[in-house]
């Protein structure tokens, strides 16, 4: 049996419902030739969809003082690093003004982050074991045989405006990029093409003029340099290619041939005339020539990967 409303309790009017309700029925059945169909409006709702849950809310991003291909370091950490800097300046008896600091810490952090980049795509991974060895040592430098080196290592780190997740990013940063570093030096060989020579270096340009006329007219060039130079005759000794600041002086330096000299070479410093002694093919580098030339290795490593690199700086 359906009930489709609740009828009153009045007793007078049962009847006239049920009549009512009996006559609808039948005609519903007359027109439809079966059983009666119910208006919609009786008909169960059609179900609603659920209320979806929302979201919670994402935190936005920290924007980037310094990003480098999408990585990089936010305001706070680039405050921080530069008044490390700063800092460690002053321990030094040194003073640099705030654009200098900040300057000298953006160079930094951006080869940094490229050296470090580099170390990623080379296969080198700073893995836990490698992070937990580097503050090992770092404990035990800071705290020697004191067992309490790893507290003095964080109070450091405090001291310095370090949270423990961000020094240890800083560090991780750190290791690769330094092995990175590592990498390019060691491609440098150790043996190169040098030339050994002698100089006569004079500060006026008339008084160049006056000593290449003498070298002309057969001076020997070993008696001017003694002139110029008493104490090495201008025996600037050996050097390969990308070792001298001047490079102009280097240029005519590996243009000559045994025995020959130069004509006036102008420099930064001032005139020169250069003679080459001796020339070598593969002579082995001095150490301080090895150093000079891994440097610029890794300088032109940076320098080329800059190029190829999105870097923006906001300050």
């Amino acid at each position: 049996m359906l009930t489709i409303w609740k009828v009153p309790t009045h007793r007078a009017n049962v009847s006239s419902v049920k009549r009512t309700l009996l006559l609808i029925l039948l005609a519903l059945t007359a027109c439809s030739g079966g059983a009666p169909n119910i208006p919609s409006i009786f008909a169960s709702a059609t179900p609603v969809p659920p209320t979806a849950t929302p979201l919670p809310p994402t935190s936005t991003p920290i924007p980037l003082a310094i990003s480098i291909n999408g990585q990089g370091l936010t305001a706070d950490q680039l405050k921080t690093e530069t008044s490390r800097y700063t800092n460690s300046m002053k321990s030094l008896g040194k003073t640099v003004s705030p654009e200098q600091a900040l300057k000298a810490v953006e160079d930094d952090l951006v080869s940094q982050f490229l050296l470090a980049e580099g170390a990623k795509e080379a296969g080198f991974v700073v893995d836990d074991n490698t992070l937990k060895q580097r503050v090992d040592a770092l404990e035990k430098n800071i705290g020697g045989t004191d067992p309490q080196g790893t507290a003095k290592l964080a109070a450091w780190e405090q001291a310095h405006g370090y949270t423990s997740a961000d020094f240890e990013e800083m560090l991780k940063l750190s290791i690769a990029s330094a092995w990175m570093r590592d990498k390019i030096m060691s491609s440098v060989p150790l043996t190169a093409e040098q030339v050994h020579v002698r100089q006569i270096l004079l500060y006026n340009e008339d008084a160049a003029k006056n000593y290449y006329s003498q070298l002309q007219a057969g001076t020997s060039f070993e008696e001017l340099a003694a002139q110029v130079d008493p104490v090495t005759h201008g025996d600037i000794g050996w050097f390969p290619r990308g070792y001298l600041s001047e490079k102009t002086v280097e240029d005519a330096a590996f243009s000559l041939q045994v025995g020959a000299y130069s004509p006036i070479v102008s420099g930064e410093v001032g005139f020169h005339i250069i003679k080459l002694m001796e020339n070598q093919p593969a002579r082995a580098l001095s150490p301080d020539a090895l150093n000079t030339l891994q440097s610029h290795a890794v300088e032109d490593w940076l320098a080329n990967r800059r190029k190829q690199s999105s870097i923006e700086i906001h300050p």
